[in-house]
């Protein structure tokens, strides 16, 4: 049927045609009439959110956990640029997310109308695409269009600038089904050229190792179940990324722990000593290699990602396959059949002497918690549960990464690319409207949990039983750590002397609090949130200079890591410390 509907109408029924089921956003003046049209109906759930950066951050949370796109709703100006660090955030860790902003009437752009700014061009490199709508007619075939661009490929936020006037011009609105633009086709599959190769050099690899990444986790379900199914076929051990956990089972025999900067010993070593390095969806980021001209030295490498800009950008491949992780995955394992490769158990044993460092050991304290105990204790209570976990950034993020093991995707939240504090709180509550059956548990630090504690309210609206742990070190634990090993101790503005008392915080906002003050205290107060049904905050008292280790310096080559107990006064010389 074929009738003149407003441009805010045709936007919302586009919304319904996409099968979105949430909205998470916050009004303002450019885009009331969007909201009049929301006005009532039921077929959208809009999630009223108190900062609209944790509108975009609520947003990845649910498009990271459900493997759907996230839908951000914001006013013109200050609400746009508000919710430009989730969008960057989102870019950097490939979350598909479509950004809805309002903007000032189309005959007031350019003349500093109230609430202006050029959202397109502030989000044009923090966006895989953006638009600036100008006649209704087009709404449908944008909104069909970016959700396409959104959702394909390397997935991604796209924005979509909607002047007033045109939210409420009127065009013509047909629910038969668009009519597809295919202006983006990425490239999917391997050639039989390529295939045959990465083949041939898995066959003849004596000390390989697969590399993944969260391109493997946005590929879908079927991509981890193919990884697992090539991994079984080679033997070969499994290392991710930090956007990567959960794409290989973490109790597997061959599984070494997370690579990089917080990596294992283990991992980074076989990075190091592979003589065939396979990177499934990953991209050499800067946190994984260290000095480039010391990394992997002696490896071939195979670079698998739908990425084409991701291929060479920082280290030279000897094979790059530009496609869908989960149809590369599925061409090489075709092709590879009943083959057996080279006998790799030499290499296997060289491995499990690395493994021998055991270089996830901590000291412990009859003194105090100490925050990896903490994280340990919480996974060993809930992973009968299998929770979803978000972080915050910063020390706690990496013990997290370290200490809480994950079995499958889609069940770890982290901003990874743009390292932006903040993410935590709000992805949860994200992950936890897509996932309502499922206990959803932000860890945090005591600084980075404030940067949107606004958003508790937002849980307590629509009564989300979100969980938040804090590792309460009094410090930013990160800063400190770099100052302490950089800067000489000199921990300049990196003691948190205000903060809030979290468990009075948590009841001004409907919240239950509890307060875990020593390691007697830490099961009972564990199993206390998990059974309460409602939103908790757990305010545990850790140790309080804690570092995070294993740690390579930036600037050092990925061997050269610093482990719990080694001396770490003077380790990084004075080009290192130039790098930080």
């Amino acid at each position: 049927m074929t009738e003149e509907r407003s441009g805010a109408n045709i936007l919302v029924e586009s919304l319904v045609k996409q099968g979105v089921e949430f909205v998470f956003g916050y009004p303002g003046g450019a885009v009331l009439p969007i909201y009049d049209a929301l006005f009532g109906d039921e077929r959208l759930r809009h999630i009223l959110v108190r900062h609209e950066a944790g509108a975009a951050h609520a947003a990845e949370g649910y498009a990271r956990s459900t493997g759907k796109p996230g839908v951000v709703l914001v006013t013109s100006g200050p609400g746009a640029t508000n919710a430009i660090t989730g969008i960057a955030d989102a870019f950097m860790d490939s979350i598909p997310l479509v950004v809805i902003t309002g903007q000032v009437p189309t005959a007031l752009i350019g003349s500093d109308a109230f609430q202006e700014a050029d959202t397109v061009g502030i989000s044009r490199h923090c966006t895989k695409h953006n638009y600036l709508v100008k006649d209704p007619a087009e709404l449908a075939g944008i909104i069909d269009e970016a959700f396409q661009i959104a959702t394909s490929g390397r997935p991604g936020p796209v924005l979509i600038d909607i002047p007033k006037d045109v939210q409420i011009a009127s065009a013509l609105w047909n629910d038969a089904p668009a009519q597809r633009r295919q202006r983006y086709s990425p490239r999917t599959e391997g050639t039989a050229d390529e295939i045959a190769q990465a083949v041939e050099m898995i066959a003849r690899a004596k000390a390989p190792v697969f590399y993944t990444g969260g391109g493997v986790i946005n590929s879908g379900p079927r991509a981890t179940a193919l990884l697992r199914a090539l991994q079984e076929k080679i033997g070969a051990p499994v290392t991710s990324t930090l956007m990567g956990l959960g794409a290989f089972p973490a109790d597997h025999a061959d599984w070494l722990g997370m690579l990089g900067m917080h990596g294992t010993y283990e991992a980074n070593f076989a990075m190091n000593q592979a003589d065939l390095i396979v990177c499934v969806g990953a991209r050499f980021d800067d946190r994984v290699t260290g000095r480039l001209d010391a990394f992997a030295p002696n490896s071939e490498k195979i670079h698998i990602d739908i990425d084409r800009a991701s291929i060479n950008k920082t280290v030279r491949v000897d094979l790059p396959i530009i496609g869908d992780c989960a149809t590369v995955l599925d061409q090489i394992l075709t092709l590879w059949g009943d083959r057996k490769g080279q006998d790799i158990s030499a290499w296997k044993t060289r491995v499990e002497g690395w493994r021998e460092k055991k270089s996830l050991s901590f000291p412990l304290s009859d003194k105090a918690i100490m925050p990896q105990l903490a994280v340990q204790r919480l996974f060993e209570l809930t992973k009968d549960k299998d929770p979803v976990i978000s972080t915050e950034v910063g020390q706690h993020q990496m013990w997290a990464a370290q200490y809480f093991h994950f079995f499958g995707p889609n069940k770890w939240l982290t901003s990874g690319g743009l390292g932006t504090m903040g993410y935590g709180l709000p992805a949860a509550i994200g992950a936890q409207l897509g996932n309502p059956d499922s206990l959803v548990i932000d860890i945090a630090g005591d600084a980075s949990i404030q940067m949107n504690i606004q958003e508790l309210g937002t849980a307590t609206q629509y009564r989300l039983p979100v969980k938040i742990f804090i590792l309460n070190n009094e410090w930013m634990g990160m800063v400190r750590q770099w100052q302490e090993l950089t800067y000489e101790s000199r921990f300049s503005q990196s003691y948190s002397e205000s903060l809030p008392d979290f468990v009075k915080l948590a009841e001004a906002y409907g919240w239950k609090g509890i307060r875990i003050e020593n390691e007697s205290q830490l099961d009972a107060g564990i199993q206390e949130m998990i059974d309460y049904d409602g939103p908790v905050i757990v305010d545990c008292l850790v140790a309080k200079e804690s570092n995070c280790f294993p740690m390579i310096p930036s600037g050092a080559a990925h061997t050269e890591m610093i482990l719990y107990g080694d001396t770490v006064a003077g380790t990084m010389d004075d080009e290192a410390k130039a790098l930080v």
